[in-house]
């Protein structure tokens, strides 16, 4: 068997949905994809120490947001759940000492089951979410690279967050793709670089090395998938989506 790819994707909001152009995008890519035999997700939404499993049957969704219209709250995305899965990881995350505690009653947040609905919107792939239970670059590497395994049992490795992310500079009255802020153009422009010269040491440093650092995530929590991701990939990335939506950079790779 081919080892699955790996992906980061930037997943927006739930406002997502009506983007012709991003839920084509996201569409188009996974039909170039292989069947995963499941998915394991990362989203930028779950921060819980120790790493922690969501459920392996399936639940409630989670809509963690507000103010948005009563539709988004309706959604609904009942993919199965993977406990074959949730044991491979903890196995592999146990032979590494790394603590593994387990949520039952946690459903996919937002930050998965948004794209999802577009990639794959049978629901019939066995998904599974686990926490992020640090958002220091090197441990979330580290963590991707324990993971990498998984990847030659077919498992799709998905990071889930915002290639930028800075809610202050978001105007939803404008066109989604009005010209973005230069802070969030800038960093954008430095991580397409990056990520083509497959230079992980910069983007693990990208507090200290990319511009705007501040600006473009005033907090890491939707870059820092990307590093499990990272980890997890090995290869160089290839960007399949860029662009910008409402000013931020809706950049997302593949690795593999």
């Amino acid at each position: 068997m081919t080892a699955a790819p790996v992906l980061y994707l930037s997943h927006g909001a739930p406002p997502l949905a009506d983007d012709a152009t991003w839920t084509r995008q996201l569409a188009d890519w996974s039909a170039g994809l292989a069947r995963p035999s499941a998915i394991l997700i990362v989203s930028a939404h779950w921060e819980e120490a120790p790493l922690t499993i969501g459920a392996t049957t399936t639940v409630p969704l989670i809509y963690d947001f507000w103010g948005f219209l009563q539709r988004y709250y309706q959604v609904e995305y009942r993919a199965p759940g993977a406990p074959a899965l949730a044991e491979k990881v903890r196995k592999l995350l146990r032979s590494g000492e790394t603590p593994v505690h387990e949520d039952p009653a946690r459903g996919l947040d937002h930050g998965a089951y948004v794209p999802l609905v577009e990639m794959f919107p049978d629901a019939d792939v066995p998904v599974l979410q686990i926490s992020m239970p640090s958002l220091d670059p090197q441990q979330l590497f580290d963590l991707g690279r324990r993971l990498a395994p998984l990847r030659d049992e077919g498992v799709l490795i998905i990071g889930s967050g915002f290639f930028t992310h800075n809610l202050s500079g978001l105007d939803m009255h404008r066109d989604a793709g009005h010209a973005p802020p230069s802070w969030s153009a800038e960093f954008d422009d430095w991580g397409a670089e990056a990520l083509a010269k497959n230079d992980v040491d910069a983007i693990l440093d990208f507090a200290s090395k990319a511009p705007a650092p501040g600006l473009a995530h005033p907090r890491i929590e939707h870059f820092a998938p990307l590093f499990v991701s990272l980890g997890a990939g090995g290869e160089t990335p290839e960007t399949v989506i860029d662009g910008f939506w409402y000013g931020l950079a809706k950049r997302s790779v593949q690795l593999g």
